[in-house]
């Protein structure tokens, strides 16, 4: 795509979005747009396709607003109180940017997801990783990111469909606050740690490791890193 045309992609994504989150996504059609940017329909076509093809365009602009501003938050040391802040973050977004975050995770197409969608999940990954590596998760990485993810997003469509003024801020801290009992260990881990926080550390620590620096052939660390995380969900 030339310069040309990526500027005035951009230029009509922004006016989508403001009409978005000025007007929901109901207001959303490809006549709409194309008149709030002053262009004709055709153009508005040869750059997204179809209606659906400008809501998947929208839809990966929001996620890179989100990332944008999930680099923003900086961490404590504490991978509890991180994943603490991560939760009002994310919660936060969604009410500031609810047209934005029903595209975004309320979807209808499943079998779709933004690039974004995908580098937004290897953050929380990396994050329950270093979390696992210092001994703080009770089940394995993989596990815990579905969990974060499933719970959070019902939380923030949940208060999205609430009205503003019924919301009630306890739902959000009440939920963040059971997952990370269920999710991690205390702070200061006794003196013998159980089994499945040494298991998931050392998991973590392999799934950080360059391979060629594992003393191990691939197959060995890979049945290794699968018996470690059967001992970490026996003991949990």
């Amino acid at each position: 795509m030339d310069d040309a045309k990526t500027r005035s992609r951009r230029q009509i994504l922004e006016v989508a979005a403001e009409l978005l989150e000025r007007e929901g996504v109901q207001a959303l059609s490809t006549r709409s747009v194309a008149a709030a940017a002053g262009i004709r329909a055709a153009s508005l076509y040869q750059l997204f396709g179809d209606k659906d093809g400008l809501l998947a365009a929208l839809a990966i602009h929001g996620f890179d607003l989100y990332l944008a501003q999930k680099h923003t938050v900086p961490s404590e040391g504490d991978p509890v109180e991180d994943m603490r802040r991560g939760w009002d973050a994310h919660v936060g977004f969604g009410l500031r940017h609810p047209a934005f975050y029903l595209l975004m995770y309320g979807t209808d197409r499943p079998d779709r997801r933004p690039p974004a969608a995908q580098e937004a999940h290897e953050l929380l990954l990396a994050f329950l990783h270093r979390a696992a590596a210092a001994g703080r998760l009770r089940v394995p990485p993989g596990l815990a990111a579905h969990l974060v993810l499933a719970a959070v997003t019902g939380v923030t469509l949940s208060l999205i469909g609430t009205p503003e003024g019924e919301r009630d801020p306890e739902v959000s801290s009440r939920m963040r606050e059971a997952l990370v009992a269920a999710l991690t260990t205390d702070a200061a881990p006794a003196t013998e740690p159980a089994l499945a926080a040494r298991a998931l550390a050392l998991d973590a620590t392999l799934a950080e490791t360059p391979p060629t620096a594992v003393p191990l052939r691939p197959t060995e660390t890979a049945l290794l890193r699968d018996w470690l995380q059967r001992l970490a969900r026996q003991d949990g």
